[in-house]
């Protein structure tokens, strides 16, 4: 029996997503705790968009090497190497005095979180049976629907009870249980094959994403335009493109060996839908969040940590229906769960949208929460099962980066798109900079109505775009009948090839 079977897979699974629920939960907890370090660490607005925007960034645009690493180095070893510097760099960011510090201590947090990132996919390929992976995608999913709005909660909780610092402490014994688990439970997983690292192709998908989630994220601050002399986000924008083009050709020329994105993933369309889903998801997940934070805490008057709980309800559904939909997708196809499913993620936001009025409580909004919750656990297991059902072993650790690249591009996008939305409906209301910039801290009876007006156009935008994604599961391809003895070639594979 190979190393992989002899161990549980699910314990397997406990120490994985542990660590990737910290992962995940530094890109939000941060901003309820926003205030708090601004005033204890003496920062400037500036640096304040950046001690989230750092993480993101760096997150966001070093996936797709890290997948890569793994298939070199073994995902477990990467996977450690990942937890190791994410749990340091959070022990780190508790300790700092300076917003620069703080910054540089995000930004290495968000390094540890992309080496880490995508060896769990890879892993859990390796480890489970075809017959069980889809419910271990299913528990997966479900753990990253909670900890993407988990994190105002969580952070509230912490800044309230104790101090700002430990929304970073936290991680530092979660970690240290975490590595040592990955250590003794994990198996060293090897798909038998050695791979060169595509520096080139390396520095320009790099580059590229860098400078296209700068220019999202920057965009409204510098209102669209100019930079500084001649550079303007259109320009970082354009160039970001052009890089990303020439990475493309680079990568299709075949001039680097094994690309760092063979492009014969995307021969898969389960791969291809399934990653484009993805994208959407997260602007959708994300969407949600910003403009619901905006109107618990700006309108409802709700404390962090009441505000946080607030949002707990959505994905906790999604935990308990993920597992079950990430188990039949096997026999009921993409289609079947995904196009229901999202357009029941729709609904349920739209039905928050219409029952978040100035003067609601914050029971209003449960129901349409609830609902929102049974589509995230129906889409989010299954997308993740179809991207990577079809990869062999030799790729998954790419496969993995690229579609939690393609996940977290979308998120970045989601969060920059709802924001232009929300500034700019603020803007449009007559709302001044001085109470959008205390939005999330302090309510201002007096402009209520024009920032619930802001909160609805926010939301309807990630309506618009999950009613998008329903229509793109319908490329799927349809359920294919399987014999109940048959495993995928990836999962045998990586099995047999256990160090």
């Amino acid at each position: 029996m190979t190393e992989s079977r002899q161990r549980n897979p699910w314990l397997v699974l406990a120490v994985l997503c542990a660590s990737f629920f910290m992962t995940l939960l530094d890109t939000t907890i941060v901003t309820i705790a926003i205030p708090e370090m601004a005033e204890g660490l003496g920062a400037s607005l500036d640096d304040i968009l950046w001690f989230a925007n750092s993480y993101m960034l760096v997150f966001a645009t070093l996936l797709l090497l890290s997948g890569r690493l793994g298939d070199r180095f073994g995902p477990q070893r990467t996977f450690v190497a990942g937890l190791a510097l994410f749990t340091a760099a959070s022990a780190v960011c508790g300790l700092v005095d300076t917003p620069g510090q703080m910054i540089a201590a995000r930004a290495v947090q968000g390094l540890g979180a992309a080496v880490m990132m995508p060896q769990t996919l890879a892993l859990i390929t390796a480890v489970f049976p075809a017959e069980r992976r889809g419910a271990a995608f299913g528990v997966w999913s479900g753990v990253a629907g909670l900890a993407t709005v988990a994190g105002p909660a969580v952070g509230g909780v912490l800044v309230s009870g104790l101090d700002w610092r430990w929304i970073f402490f936290i991680n530092v014994p979660i970690g240290a249980v975490a590595l040592v688990g990955a250590l003794v439970v994990v198996p060293d997983v090897r798909t038998g094959r050695e791979s060169s690292l595509d520096l080139p192709g390396v520095l320009l998908s790099t580059a590229g994403l860098s400078l296209i989630v700068y220019a999202l994220i920057e965009g409204e601050r510098y209102d669209w335009g100019t930079i500084e002399s001649f550079l303007s986000i259109p320009l970082v924008l354009a160039a970001g493109v052009l890089l990303l083009g020439i990475f493309t050709l680079h990568q299709r020329a075949g001039q680097s060996g094994r690309p760092l994105v063979p492009f014969e993933l995307f021969r898969s369309r389960g791969f291809t839908v399934s990653a484009t889903l993805g994208a959407m998801l997260l602007f959708g997940s994300i969407g949600v969040l910003l403009p619901l934070t905006l109107y618990l805490q700006s309108v409802l008057g709700l404390s962090a940590s009441e505000a946080g709980l607030a949002l707990v309800p959505g994905p906790l559904v999604s935990l308990f229906i993920a597992p079950v939909a990430g188990a039949a997708v096997g026999r009921l196809g993409g289609r079947r769960i995904l196009v229901p499913g999202l357009l029941i993620f729709a609904g349920g936001i739209a039905l928050t949208a219409v029952m978040a009025q100035a003067d609601s409580s914050v029971w209003a909004i449960i129901p349409g929460q609830l609902v929102f919750g049974v589509g995230m656990g129906l889409v989010f297991a299954p997308t993740s099962t179809l991207a990577m059902q079809e990869i062999p072993p030799r790729l998954t650790g790419v496969a993995s980066g690229m579609f939690t690249t393609f996940r977290q591009i979308g998120a970045v996008v989601g969060a920059a798109a709802v924001g232009a939305v929300l500034q700019s409906r603020l803007a449009a209301e007559g709302v001044p900079e001085e109470v959008q910039q205390q939005a999330g801290r302090l309510a201002d009876a007096a402009f209520a109505d024009g920032l619930t007006d802001a909160v609805h156009y926010g939301l309807y935008l990630t309506v618009v775009v999950a009613v998008a994604a329903a229509a793109v599961a319908l490329l799927l391809p349809p359920a294919a009948p399987r014999p109940a003895a048959a495993e995928p070639r990836a999962g045998k594979d990586a099995a047999a090839a256990v160090d």
